[in-house]
Order: C-alpha cells, then sequence, then structure tokens
C-alpha cells in the first residue's frame, strides 16, 4: 500500500483561543490547515492539564478535516473507548506512557482509529521497530512535553532512522514541538510529512483576522516543501 507523503499542516488548538475554539478551528481550517491537532495532557504524565473527551467530543462538530489526538496521558487505555466515541479520528499514545504500547496500539484500531504512537526527546527511534506493523503514524516529540511554545529540539538524526525502518510502509512521520519556518524543512528533509505548529501558526491573527493564519500556513508548508524538494 502506498501513502500520500505531502506535507500536512496540523495546528495544534493548544495555541487558539480557548473561549472561541469553534470558530478558530473552522479559521485555520478555512486557512489551509491540512489536520486538527489536540493536545490531551493531565497533569501527571506531562506537567499540564488540557482537554477531556467531552471537550474533543465539542471539537469534532467542528472540525471537517481530520481530528488528530495526542494523548499525553497515563494510563492511556482506559480512555482509548471515550476518544473514539468523542470522533477522534487518529489517536496518538505515548510509547513511555505504559508497559504494553503494543496492546494499546490494537486497542486503538480496534475501536476504529488510525493508531499514532508517540517518542520522547530521549527515547530513540529503535524503540519502535516492533512496533510499525500496527502503527499509522510516528510522533517524534522535539520540546518535552508538556508545555506549547517550546523551544526546538534538533531530532532530525532519529526522524532519518525512522524513515529508513518505515521503508514503503504506509506510516506518517509527524513533528510536534517548535516547529516554524525555519524548523521545519530540516525535518521535512529528513522524511517528516506531518507538521505539527501551535503558536507558529496562531501568531498574529485571530478569529476575526485569520488571514494571518493562512500566511503563516503557508510559510511553513513552502520552507519544508522547498527542502524536501532539495533533499
Amino acid at each position: 500500500m502506498t501513502l500520500d507523503r505531502s506535507i500536512r499542516i496540523a495546528p495544534s488548538i493548544l495555541s487558539a483561543d480557548f473561549a472561541d475554539f469553534g470558530r478558530e478551528i473552522r479559521a485555520i481550517e478555512a486557512q489551509g490547515a491540512d489536520w486538527v491537532h489536540v493536545d490531551v495532557m493531565d497533569g501527571h504524565f506531562v506537567p499540564n492539564l488540557t482537554f477531556g473527551p467531552p471537550a474533543v467530543k465539542a471539537f469534532r462538530k467542528h472540525v471537517r478535516t481530520v481530528m488528530d489526538v495526542h494523548l499525553m496521558i497515563a494510563p492511556v487505555d482506559p480512555y482509548i473507548d471515550a476518544y473514539a466515541e468523542a470522533g477522534a479520528d487518529i489517536l496518538t499514545a505515548h510509547l513511555e506512557a505504559g508497559p504494553h504500547i503494543h496492546r494499546t496500539l490494537q486497542a486503538i484500531r480496534g475501536a476504529g482509529m488510525k493508531a499514532g504512537v508517540a517518542l520522547n526527546p530521549g527515547t530513540p527511534a529503535e524503540s519502535v521497530a516492533h512496533l510499525l506493523e500496527l502503527a499509522d503514524l510516528v510522533c517524534v516529540m522535539t520540546v518535552n512535553p508538556g508545555f506549547g511554545g517550546q523551544k526546538f529540539l534538533d531530532m532530525t538524526g532519529k526522524v532519518r532512522a525512522l524513515r529508513r525502518m518505515i521503508g514503503d510502509r504506509p506510516i506518517h512521520i509527524e513533528i510536534d514541538g517548535g516547529v516554524d519556518p525555519v524548523t521545519a524543512p530540516l525535518v521535512a528533509a529528513a522524511g517528516a510529512d506531518v507538521l505539527v505548529a501551535g503558536s507558529a501558526v496562531f501568531r498574529g491573527g485571530s478569529v476575526d483576522n485569520p488571514a494571518p493564519y493562512g500566511d503563516n500556513i503557508r510559510a511553513i508548508r513552502t520552507a519544508a516543501e522547498g527542502a524536501r524538494a532539495a533533499a
């Protein structure tokens, strides 16, 4: 099976106006977002607290593209069905969040979603070698998870290793953390195809002035595609 590896931009609504999520989601999609990225944090696995299943279900009503839900929680398994019912298209769990990631990925697929596995900066690419037959996406964290707006950590070596390991399997490589027009080319040239960006997308705009969202999305995409073409 082949996979469309064109660059996808997935704005993280963690950087959106929390008082106006519906209009924010519609605005980023209208301005060119390919996916909508939802960061779920539990205040335990990471030092922050964000969205539960009821919030994600509310977001779903406004998402017309792909809702990409990233669980930064532990444990994961008890909540898989709740996020499936909330409407997640892709559900990503951290390899570090529990002892049975293989079973977690099986359960995510069994609930009717695409399965993602995320790697913290200190976790090597080789950790997913025996999970690739169950994964639809590998998310490489380029910050330590928990907060938006952090400085990019260079994980291009890890991305290249994953690209070699994945080969022709239909698996996306997603980058999450510090993505902007400067860093996007680095990971795109290394083999990533889904770029999560929060503050770099929402900077300078608002639901009443969404044009900067489009400018920011296009700047990231153009930079990434240029590096991909030159690689």
